[in-house]
């Protein structure tokens, strides 16, 4: 079963990032949204931990919730895509299941 895991906590804040990358699956899918998105500044705290999961996992981050904290999609890490609210509904219908990690 494939998984889409939603993060939408700063890495900063709460340690819902953490546990995610800990419990998701391989060959799953993450999306950070709105404060998650800090979890994926390239050269930032967590740029090392997203670099390791994007190579088990595929890792997407909200574009418009990354352009809210004025932030542009030049400033994620590598091996991150940005989508759009039609790339999320599409992760979202592809998964058989999406887990919230709050």
């Amino acid at each position: 079963m494939s998984k889409l895991h939603t993060v939408n906590k700063s890495p900063f804040d709460r340690n819902s990032f953490d546990t995610c990358l800990t419990h998701a699956e391989d060959g799953s899918a993450v999306l950070l949204i709105e404060d998650g998105v800090y979890a994926a500044v390239a050269g930032g705290q967590t740029a090392a931990r997203i670099t390791e999961a994007s190579a088990r996992l595929k890792v997407y981050v909200l574009g418009p919730d990354l352009a809210a904290r004025g932030m542009a999609d030049d400033r994620v890490c590598a091996g991150v895509s940005v989508v759009d609210y039609g790339g999320f509904v599409d992760l979202a219908a592809e998964h058989d299941a999406v887990h919230s990690w709050l």
